[in-house]
């Protein structure tokens, strides 16, 4: 509940935004937001992860918790000093108005501040804790966003106007207020243990956390870099009316991330088993079933949740990047799936140069294709580039940790479901009679690969 329905959440955001924001507009916001990512990833460098790796061992825990508190501190301090006598540098350096700059740094700071006590909170298993504050940091976000954007325009409450001609900063306004009741929530855990810093101890653990801090600007690199080439190659409407449609792709990443909340505690707690390489296998089979109908379904309804949640139109002329988003993002999924081999076998160094590579292909591609063919091919590029993480990572953990994946079924079901959709989309758009039957035929067809097993599963 606490990492996906915030996401939900965002996503049930953007019939809000896109109606009230033009993709000028909304090209401000994406912008905002691909910093703040990057910047994230910067602040924590890699210590998050480092932290569970290195508290669950710890004889003494709350020295873990102090280093940890102490140094993530520390990196937001020398953030925010280093930035305020640069504002204006920066400002221009990133393209981005002062105003939101500053609104930037002040929701960066206090989400650096506030990783330490969500961390110890998830380490010491106060999961009712940890998800009340996600969800009440949610809630302020989402409900300032509605009282700004659709309550105040709707009623004409102009005293609680405080930026009447830039609507995209209420949205700004609604995060940072939200990242400061959430650090008033924690602050007591400031005071909770004896603040105590071992150097030592910051040593190693900045040693683990430094490749998962490249790996993560490689992913942010692969994620987010697209909008921002867009933005500079392009202009500022097509960079705008991508990041809206991008979105319809979240249905995707959503599936994505609740699998992997319950996979991969299963995928460590099973690595033991004699059978595990069998279990993982069976698994990944059916996360591409799964997720190759539900991209299949998004395409071929994409013309309803279109209209129900980008209303307006002015962002539907990158419509056509969704189906490559989506198989993209399945890919990405897949991957996750095949990862379980670096992480099993002390090799995370190796999750670091796949993101690496899935970054360079971004790059080249981007820089090489959007003066040529416009906006699609940041799509493409996506797709090019967490197909070749898929691929390698594949080859990779057969010779580090084999699975005996079915690899040519999964492909078969992935191809079937790509070209369907294609089919659909190109031949058949809206037409939902069409596209029932296509659906029904595919699960049809699954059915009849799987039969034996389904029913030897559901007889259990």
């Amino acid at each position: 509940m606490a990492t996906v329905l915030p996401r939900a959440m965002n996503f049930l955001l953007v019939p809000l935004h896109t109606q009230t924001l033009e993709t000028v507009a909304y090209s401000d916001n994406t912008t905002f937001y691909v910093y703040a990512a990057f910047f994230n990833v910067l602040l924590t460098f890699g210590m998050e992860t480092a932290f569970f790796r290195f508290f669950s061992q710890a004889s003494n825990k709350k020295t873990v918790f102090s280093t940890l508190l102490i140094a993530l501190s520390v990196s937001a301090i020398l953030f925010l000093i280093g930035v305020a006598w640069n504002t204006t540098a920066l400002s221009n350096g990133f393209a981005i108005p002062i105003l939101h700059l500053q609104f930037l740094i002040g929701v960066l700071v206090l989400d650096t501040l506030v990783v330490a006590p969500f961390a110890y909170l998830r380490a010491i298993e106060k999961s009712q804790k940890f998800a009340s504050i996600k969800l009440l940091n949610i809630l302020v976000y989402a409900g300032l966003n509605f009282l700004f954007l659709w309550l105040v325009p709707s009623f004409g409450w102009e005293v609680l106007e405080v930026f009447p001609n830039q609507k995209v900063n209420y949205i700004f306004l609604a995060n940072i207020a939200a990242s400061v009741v959430t650090f008033v929530v924690l602050l007591p855990y400031w005071f909770s243990v004896p603040l105590h810093f071992d150097w030592q101890l910051f040593k190693k653990m900045f040693r683990y956390g430094f490749p998962i801090m490249i790996a993560g600007v490689a992913f942010v690199i692969n994620e987010n870099l697209d909008k921002l080439l867009l933005k500079k190659l392009l202009n500022e409407d097509i960079m705008g009316a991508y990041s809206g449609c991008y979105k319809l792709a979240v249905f995707m990443t959503l599936f994505i991330q609740a699998f992997r909340l319950g996979a991969e505690p299963f995928f460590f707690n099973h690595a033991s088993d004699k059978k595990a390489p069998q279990t993982y296998a069976i698994i990944l089979k059916y996360f591409v079933i799964v997720g190759a109908a539900f991209m299949l379904l998004i395409v071929i309804y994409i013309e309803l949740l279109k209209t129900l949640l980008i209303r307006n139109e002015s962002y539907w002329i990158a419509l056509e990047i969704v189906p490559i988003i989506l198989l993209a993002n399945l890919f990405l999924g897949v991957y996750h799936n095949l990862s379980i081999w670096y992480k099993l076998t002390d090799r995370t160094r190796f999750g670091m140069y796949i993101s690496l590579f899935g970054a360079v292909i971004t790059i080249v591609f981007n820089l090489w294709l959007i003066p040529q063919i416009g906006f699609i091919a940041s799509a493409w590029a996506t797709l090019l580039a967490y197909g070749s993480m898929m691929i390698l990572s594949y080859f990779l953990g057969k010779k580090y940790y084999p699975v005996p994946y079915p690899v040519l079924r999964m492909a078969t079901y992935l191809t079937a479901a790509t070209c369907l959709g294609a089919i659909h989309f190109y031949a058949f758009y809206a037409n939902y009679a069409v596209g029932t039957v296509t659906v029904f035929v595919f699960l049809l067809g699954i059915y009849a690969m799987e039969r034996k097993e389904l029913i030897k599963f559901f007889s259990r």
